[in-house]
């Protein structure tokens, strides 16, 4: 490469030394051409994106394909397309001579899921027709290699249960954070990319402790809610949701959400955990893969089954050894009213799970919605109920089963908002933005079903919403008065509730039922990470991973701010929040 470069500044002849005769502004043009080619990628504006390269012979680019010259034969010119995304930062730039700058920039590039990233080269000349880049280079990274180190300045730390520290500092080396703290006291090493987050406040990432991958938002997932299979044929649906996750990670990242509690689903969904731990666009996952289930739940596709019927003894325990040969983070059970002459039954099926899971050392998990249920759930050793209880008030037994488990308890609040939405035929951005949804999904929760399908929901839909709210405020409130830690999960996949933005409006009625907003983002970072059994993630301390978000208002002031994103990050990649819109806006 160096005779390309040699031959430019050949072309562009000097009379003098380049440090004696360099104009100083020569940098600072050739970083709006470098700046300019870069907004015309993200708004895929291909002759606007073209006219900033050297449009001769001369121009050389030296990537994945090798090297190419000339622009006439530049195959991009025509028929390449563009990235998902493209992340470019820590330009750096040095004049070689008059009129010729060399630069180089670190880029992320993700397209089909697939994330690379590397250092790339521009040599930058100016002719008679203005500045151009004539000289293009791109050297991967080797896949799991950490950013560069990263540190972010003058912004107020917030760790969830401490006092924010102002004008700090977090610097991030190797996908962990290094330090955090105030300014005086965590220096950023030489050859850090020094981010400026003066004004700004942050925090660990979101997590979001009670999803499903394994169900769309809509109902197009949940048949046994609303059966719109004679148009969305199930299995068809089920096998879209498998080869394209990538779809509802970036809805998470997007989101500030950087890792995720997946409580039951396709057995696919336990390779999440593995797949996405080191993608950058893509919330950490730990899943608990298919649900026990008191009855034999129908909702499966013809070849796999996310619902295991707890038939008898053997088949529990079975069940739950599969799981944690298959790396299963949790065993969950739907452990639903039945009739009083099923209950018990049902009641000695869970008390074997739990004794399985705790042989296994794998949390207990139990979806359990009355009051009977749910202390049958705890004294089976649940250590996280992914609902609250309702309409019945929680008693003194449940108060000290629940500490004696030191048991997490995820109200799940805004799950049947969702189901309202579809039903009264109302799009669900009066309630979260669909800005991070990606554009089928989101033309999907736009979509009005026919009466037929959704008027007989409405009424029953509406009295179980009302009759829950009230007693489970009430329930929350007591519950935090008695020590009881409250996480968040949004119980993302139903229909109505987004994969991703759903987020902002279950934490704000967090906020409402009575928590501060400062308990809300704790529930919303640490407790989550907690109920997942991860400590490497919650809160921004040397040696964790460096998860984060940087927010544009203070979170702890008003949760809604918490919808105020200006940077993610995950495992020390930063992406600002703008750069990870375009690509869902195809």
């Amino acid at each position: 490469m160096r005779y390309l470069v040699f031959a430019l500044i050949a072309a562009f002849p000097t009379s003098a030394s380049p440090a004696a005769q360099t104009p100083p502004s020569d940098t600072a043009a050739a970083r709006i051409v470098f700046e300019a080619n870069i907004d015309a990628i993200h708004k895929r504006d291909r002759a606007r994106y073209l006219s900033y390269y050297l449009q001769t012979d001369a121009l050389a680019r030296n990537g994945p394909g090798g090297l190419e010259l000339g622009f006439a034969n530049w195959p991009a010119r025509r028929d390449s397309t563009w990235p998902d995304t493209l992340i470019a930062r820590d330009l750096r730039l040095v004049s070689i001579a008059p009129g010729v700058v060399y630069g180089t920039y670190h880029y992320r590039v993700t397209q089909g899921g697939e994330t690379s990233e590397g250092i790339s080269e521009r040599i930058f000349v100016k002719g008679d027709d203005g500045w151009k880049i004539g000289v293009s280079t791109a050297f991967g990274l080797p896949d799991g290699a950490a950013p560069p180190p990263v540190a972010l300045v003058g912004g107020t730390l917030i760790n969830p249960g401490k006092r924010g520290v102002s004008d700090a500092v977090v610097v991030v080396q190797g996908g962990k954070i290094v330090c955090a703290a105030a300014r005086a006291d965590c220096k950023p090493p030489a050859g850090a990319e020094t981010v400026d987050a003066t004004g700004t406040f942050i925090t660990p990432g979101l997590i979001d402790a009670h999803v499903h991958y394994s169900q769309t938002g809509w109902v197009d997932g949940r048949p046994d809610a609303f059966d719109v299979r004679a148009q969305f044929p199930y299995d068809s649906v089920v096998a879209a949701l498998e080869k394209r996750p990538e779809r509802f990670n970036r809805a998470y990242f997007c989101s500030g959400v950087t890792s995720v509690f997946d409580v039951g689903g396709y057995p696919w969904t336990l390779s999440l955990a593995r797949r996405q731990e080191l993608q950058l666009q893509s919330p950490r996952v730990v899943a608990s893969g298919p649900l026990l289930a008191t009855v034999d739940h129908w909702v499966n596709t013809a070849t796999s089954r996310q619902f295991l019927h707890m038939k008898d003894d053997s088949t529990v325990r079975a069940a739950v050894r599969s799981l944690a040969r298959l790396g299963s983070g949790a065993v969950k059970v739907w452990y639903l009213q039945l009739p009083d002459s099923a209950q018990p039954r049902a009641r000695a099926l869970l008390m074997v799970a739990g004794e399985e899971a705790k042989r296994a050392n794998l949390p207990l998990i139990v979806h359990a919605t009355q009051l009977a249920r749910a202390k049958d759930a705890l004294r089976a050793g649940a250590t996280v109920l992914v609902h609250s209880v309702a309409p019945e008030p929680v008693d003194e037994e449940f108060i000290a089963l629940a500490k004696s488990n030191g048991t997490i308890v995820i109200p799940t609040l805004t799950v049947l908002e969702g189901y309202l939405d579809v039903a009264e035929g109302r799009s669900p951005a009066s309630r979260y933005p669909l800005e991070c949804v990606d554009a089928a999904t989101r033309a999907n929760l736009e979509r009005i079903l026919p009466d037929t399908e959704r008027s007989s929901r409405v009424a029953r839909t509406r009295q179980r919403e009302q009759s829950a709210s009230e007693a489970t405020i009430a329930n929350i409130r007591r519950m935090r008065l008695a020590g009881i830690p409250i996480a968040m999960g949004t119980d993302a996949g139903n229909p109505g509730t987004a994969h991703g933005p759903s987020v902002f409006r279950e934490m704000e009625a967090l906020q409402a039922a009575g928590m501060s907003a400062a308990e809300v983002l704790a529930a919303s970072t640490i407790v989550s990470a907690r109920a997942m059994r991860r400590d490497d993630i919650g809160v921004l301390e040397a040696g964790k991973l460096a998860d984060l978000v940087v927010f544009e208002a203070d979170p702890t002031a008003d949760i809604a701010n918490a919808r105020r994103i200006r940077m993610v990050m995950k495992g020390g990649a930063l992406y600002r929040r703008k750069e990870l819109l375009p690509a869902l806006k195809q």
